[in-house]
């Protein structure tokens, strides 16, 4: 993750020590290739103020192709436009005393858009105020609707709006909580073992698609589908691909199960088929810096990245999908 505030840095040493050395062994590993079929022709929309903490961490988009993203440890909602330009929707209020899980400090992290224009996403602070699911009405102010256990790490997010519910990834419990749409109280709905981490960092990205929940465990490198049965509740999880370290969130690409994946640390996005294959198609050369999500409309793909361990270019790029 980013370079922690000076109170944070002692609880962020073991994360950051078995992150670090991930990043670097996985980018001493890895060539540089360039953009790779079905992706073609990526471009930079946007460059965000690193210093100011505007890493952004996840992404949903609006129907004109606008970009709603969680700039992490600025605390921000905010949202990019199709020619660049920035507009700040919300602030988050910062905590008294933050102690989250994994990282120390307090961040905003997945994000879903109803079709109303709501913007749900995560909060992560460790304290009881302020952790867990909060909701962004157009025009209003951003309110908790969830609290989440402290001590855990609310990760990605998804949002069912035909069930009236949102499923959010914790990557430090290695669980997904689900939620009604409306607030009230969030319950564990898969506590599966192959969501746990092993050294930090377990479920982490989570999408809703064709009759189940889709989750990444950064830890072991793998994607992972969570059947949903008739009454709503969890079957066992199941392994749809390996081999993908440092897997981050991802986004399905709009036929069957095939999808894009960012893999955070190794600096690279992956296109993985329905039967679990997978090939790079971005990588730093393209643009990519630490990126940590993707969102597919028609044929434009959007790759934010937070530079959380090359510290530098946060950025947003968008490259186009060749059906």
């Amino acid at each position: 993750m980013s370079q922690p505030t000076r109170p944070a840095r002692r609880a962020l040493r073991p994360a950051c020590a078995v992150l670090a050395g991930l990043a670097l062994a996985l980018s001493a590993a890895t060539p540089a290739v360039a953009v790779s079929p079905p992706l073609s022709h990526p471009r930079t929309i946007r460059h965000f103020d690193l210093p100011k903490g505007q890493q952004p961490e996840n992404i949903a988009l609006e129907p004109d192709g606008s970009a709603d993203l969680t700039l992490s440890f600025a605390r921000q909602i905010a949202r990019v436009d199709r020619k660049g330009h920035l507009t700040v929707l919300a602030t988050l209020p910062a905590p008294e005393h933050p102690h989250t899980a994994l990282i120390g400090t307090a961040l905003v992290t997945g994000i879903a858009r109803a079709h109303d224009g709501t913007i749900y996403f995560g909060y992560a602070t460790g304290t009881k105020d302020l952790h867990g699911i909060w909701r962004l009405r157009p025009g209003g102010r951003p309110e908790r609707i969830a609290a989440l256990p402290v001590t855990g790490f609310p990760n990605g997010l998804a949002l069912d709006e035909d069930e009236h519910c949102l499923y959010t990834a914790d990557s430090a419990l290695g669980v997904v909580h689900v939620l009604p749409t409306n607030g009230g109280t969030a319950t564990t709905w898969s506590d599966d073992k192959l969501l746990k981490p092993t050294t930090a960092f377990g479920a982490n990205g989570l999408k809703v698609h064709h009759h189940a929940v889709w989750v990444s465990n950064t830890d072991t490198g793998t994607l992972l589908r969570i059947p949903i049965r008739r009454n709503g509740t969890a079957e066992p999880a199941e392994v749809r691909a390996t081999g993908l370290s440092g897997i981050d969130d991802f986004a399905f690409t709009g036929h069957g199960d095939a999808l894009i994946a960012t893999l955070n640390v190794s600096n690279l996005a992956a296109y993985i088929t329905a039967d679990g294959t997978h090939h790079t198609v971005l990588t730093g050369t393209d643009g990519l810096s630490n990126p940590t999500s993707v969102a597919v409309r028609g044929h434009a793909v959007y790759v934010p990245s937070a530079a959380y361990f090359t510290r530098a270019n946060p950025n947003l790029l968008r490259a186009d999908l060749q059906h």
